[in-house]
């Protein structure tokens, strides 16, 4: 049995989707978020994701844990300097869990659930929907995202091509 978690980083909302199987077969998965408000402190907001993090991975015991690796929009450089602070605590989280940790370009992982490295997230949504046979849409998008790169981690372990 693999257990593979995947997290989507956000300071408002980080996604957490697990799925678990043998082979290429899923036999359970689900998924959350974490949630911040922008009335907390930027350390605050840090702190809450990086304990609910380990306490989430410290009780799963996954065998791998898929991150997204961090991108900046030109526009908006500032969000990817927030994206690497929140990516930094949950990179932490997952070593102190024991974690093994692959980050992952969001493209690798569409690529693999949609077969389009441009899909967006409605499309992406559908099939992680699909994938799992979970019937009713899949909210917030942010862990139907960490369930794409938890899938993605999952097959790719599973080819041993991580």
């Amino acid at each position: 049995m693999i257990k593979v978690v995947g997290i989507d980083p956000g300071l408002a909302g980080t996604g957490i989707g697990m799925v678990q199987g043998r082979g290429t077969t899923l036999s359970g998965y689900e998924f959350g978020s974490i949630k911040t408000t922008p009335e907390q402190c930027l350390v605050e907001r840090l702190e809450t994701i990086y304990a609910r993090t380990l306490a989430y991975l410290c009780r799963q015991k996954p065998d791998l844990v898929v991150i997204e690796d961090i991108f900046s929009v030109g526009k908006y450089p500032a969000s990817g300097i927030t994206l690497g602070k929140v990516t930094g605590v949950l990179l932490l989280a997952a070593g102190r869990a024991g974690s093994q940790v692959k980050e992952m370009q969001v493209r690798e992982a569409k690529k693999l659930v949609t077969g389009s490295g441009a899909a967006d997230k409605h499309q992406v949504e559908r099939s992680v929907r699909n994938l799992l046979s979970h019937e009713g849409v899949i909210r917030p998008f942010h862990a139907s995202d960490a369930l794409a790169l938890a899938l993605a981690g999952f097959f790719r372990k599973n080819w041993g091509s991580l």
